[in-house]
């Protein structure tokens, strides 16, 4: 049985606790519903797991605090929890694979370790296991390192320099995309912190028969959506002034303090625009914009800077760039039933022939709800919510309905379902998108 605020994966339905949630995540956008279903098919097939309150990431284990243990089909098992002088534990977090008695460590002393993917096809050809690892606190960015599930388990590729990574079948057409940032390439950019930043330039990224592949192109409509909310907050005197000034706004400047805070302000949001273009596969259109927001006589300047900073980035790792999928070739991956078993026929089914479920189903890798904030909101936490989900091949929550009276949905629990993580579900051996029942509550 896991304790408040870990996660075991185990054979059999799990009762399980998470932690820490995102405060840059990149999954894509989750549906919400609020219906009736019958009480009696919950009881059917259902996971039963607390949920433990959100801090800042979610991640398994930070400054030794969380643990999560599991073992895969193959024999090799997965560990990872807080690192130990000698038999005490220390505020790090260590990551090891085992495997018969041998053992390979894959993050020692760290200060955030996180698995984002179990079990899940990556487009590696193989079954992996993904971590995360933030060595120090002092860093701005996780490395993001893909091991084999196979004996003995070997790394397959790694990625360095996001803010976070997070791998959902976005399109639930059976292809992986991990999406991420390029958070170490603007690091400092025009002396700016990542702190001060609304985000950093996205990146979706995909492998492709082995290749790790940039598909932000295909997912134009999230960065229309982001540079939408940029745009927004741009207010025609303030851009005005802005396109008046120098560009670099400088310590020099002979500006105010109070209004070259304002400017910076606004200098953030026209980069966010930018690189949004920028990233997406859009170059000209990133310059369009450059030319309409920038001050003029600093055009040049900044449009090297930014590509600079784009070439030493992430897409500096990877292996090409991504072809869309032509209009009317997609395909859409079959979600399988998890909400029913299969039931015998008296007097057709053999006696030796036990009702079983499609699937193997998933199992909770991190869940994580806000905080209340009220007396009511802390009721509401404490009561089993009744969900059904749509949990992809990666693990990732596509879909969160509410059984029962859609009035007393516990709105703290639902807006963090799409940053909760799950082992996959199995048929036949491969991970598969799932339905599934699943109750949960904050248990202290």
């Amino acid at each position: 049985m896991a304790k408040t605020c870990q996660t075991v994966a185990q054979s059999k339905p799990p009762e399980n606790s998470t932690h820490p949630s995102s405060h840059r995540g990149h999954s894509a956008p989750i549906r919400f519903q609020r219906g009736a279903a019958a009480l009696a098919l919950f009881l059917l097939s259902c996971i039963t797991a607390s949920v433990c309150q959100a801090q800042n990431h979610d991640v398994i284990c930070r400054d030794g605090e969380g643990d999560f243990r599991s073992a895969f089909r193959t024999g090799v098992k997965v560990h990872v929890g807080a690192a130990r002088n000698e038999e005490m534990a220390i505020r790090a977090c260590d990551a090891t694979l085992g495997w018969n008695d041998q053992s390979l460590v894959i993050a020692a002393a760290a200060s955030q370790v996180d698995v984002d993917a179990f079990g899940v096809d990556l487009g590696m050809g193989t079954p992996v296991v993904a971590f995360q690892v933030k060595k120090s606190e002092a860093e701005c960015c996780m490395a993001y390192k893909i091991y084999s599930l196979r004996e003995p388990p070997a790394l397959l590729r790694s990625i360095s320099g996001g803010g976070f990574f997070g791998a959902a079948d976005t399109d639930l057409d059976g292809r992986v995309e991990i999406w991420t940032d390029d958070a170490a390439a603007v690091a400092g950019f025009e002396n700016i912190n990542l702190s001060d930043l609304d985000f950093a330039p996205p990146l979706v990224l995909r492998f492709t028969r082995g290749r790790l592949l940039d598909a932000s192109s295909e997912f134009q409509p999230y960065f229309d959506q982001k540079i939408s909310e940029q745009q927004a907050k741009l207010k025609p005197q303030d851009l005005a002034d802005f396109k008046s000034s120098d560009g670099k706004l400088g310590s020099t400047s002979a500006l105010p303090p109070v209004r070259i805070i304002q400017l910076r302000s606004v200098k953030i949001k026209v980069l966010e625009i930018v690189w949004s273009y920028l990233y997406s596969g859009r170059e000209q259109e990133a310059w369009r914009s450059l030319a309409d927001l920038w001050p003029a006589a600093d055009v040049d300047r900044i449009r090297a800077a930014l590509l600079s900073a784009r070439a030493r980035g992430i897409r500096a790792q990877l292996d090409g760039v991504s072809t869309a999928v032509p209009p009317g070739h997609e395909i859409h991956a079959k979600i399988f039933d998890g909400t029913t078993l299969t039931a015998a026929t008296p007097g057709v089914t053999p006696k030796d022939v036990a009702p079983k479920q499609e699937i193997e189903t998933p199992k909770p890798i991190l869940m994580e709800r806000p905080r209340p904030a009220t007396a009511s909101e802390l009721g509401l936490a404490q009561t089993e919510s009744l969900l059904i989900l749509v949990i992809d091949s990666a693990g990732k929550v596509r879909s969160v309905e509410v059984m029962g009276n859609p009035q007393g949905a516990d709105e703290g629990l639902l807006s963090s379902s799409s940053q909760w993580k799950f082992i996959p579900a199995f048929s036949a051996g491969q991970p598969v998108a799932s339905r599934i029942f699943l109750g949960v509550s904050l248990k202290r």
